[in-house]
């Protein structure tokens, strides 16, 4: 699986896109735009999440960027929209593939050092799991140019961090660090730059020995917790257990737990101090 859209500045794809042993990892590569989301690298990422939506031998993703940022946000040299509905169709264009990320049945892990603003910031928090280098800093800074957030930012930033953080966060257009993050849940981990990729792969690879049924069952339902009732949620859970039961995972599992055998599932070890 590979991506070769390239911008109109160089020869260099934009987006690199590599699959070894069932782990999708999806590079924002604008390294000198601190990877900025252009034309190019939005249809790479609508390409490929497509692609891997469609491939079931991808078991995890991770995203990340090239050289020592994640993503700067929008590139501000193409946000020349001077009508509404351009606008409109310009954020349509992004959705139909940010919401695939967002519902995807199969684990996000996000790996970001420097900078994660604004789009950047929103697509980070599409991952399961955020794993942050100690010199990462996110930040919401829309207001700051008379911007809505974007990118999936409304519905998942008050569900990540609660509606009174994410009213501070956008409305302040404050930078937030990487131990702050870490302490309002929007990092789940915090590793050495020069270990920070091999813990995201790590994380993925762990969360890609879980049960592929129980760990889609559980996502999809989590993402419908906070705007259901208890009925409702009690009626995903015995459809999902029920389905859950029955998987080879399941009784696989179970057998090995008998047998005091090694675990299917482990989340892997922190990494040392």
């Amino acid at each position: 699986m590979e991506n070769e859209i390239k911008d109109g500045i160089g020869s260099e794809p934009t987006l690199l896109v590599d699959l070894v042993d069932g782990i999708a990892t999806l590079t924002l590569n604008r390294p000198r735009q601190k990877n900025a989301l252009d034309t190019t690298i939005r249809d790479a990422l609508r390409d490929a999440v497509q692609r891997i939506r469609a491939d079931r031998t991808v078991l995890a993703v991770v995203l990340r960027g090239a050289g020592s940022d994640f993503c700067s946000g929008g590139d501000i040299r193409g946000m020349n929209v001077t009508e509404a509905e351009a606008g409109r169709n310009r954020m349509d264009d992004l959705h139909g593939w940010i919401a695939m990320l967002a519902d995807l049945d199969r684990p996000v892990v996000a790996a970001v050092d420097g900078v994660a603003y604004g789009a950047g910031f929103s697509l980070a928090l599409l991952a399961d799991f955020i794993v942050a280098s100690p010199r990462a800093r996110f930040c919401m800074p829309f207001i700051k140019v008379g911007l809505v957030p974007d990118c999936g930012a409304l519905y998942t930033l008050p569900r990540v961090v609660g509606m009174a953080r994410a009213r501070a966060l956008i409305f302040s257009a404050r930078e937030v660090g990487a131990e702050e993050a870490r302490q309002i849940g929007v990092v789940a981990e915090i590793a050495p730059p020069e270990r920070l990729h091999e813990r995201a792969d790590a994380l993925a690879r762990g969360l890609a020995s879980a049960s592929p049924v129980a760990f889609a069952l559980t996502k999809r339902a989590l993402s419908q917790s906070l705007g259901s009732d208890v009925r409702a949620m009690l009626e995903l859970e015995s459809l999902g257990q029920g389905i859950a039961f029955t998987t080879g995972y399941h009784r696989e599992a179970v057998r090995r737990f008998k047998e005091k055998e090694p675990p299917l599932y482990r989340w892997p070890d922190p990494l040392p101090d």
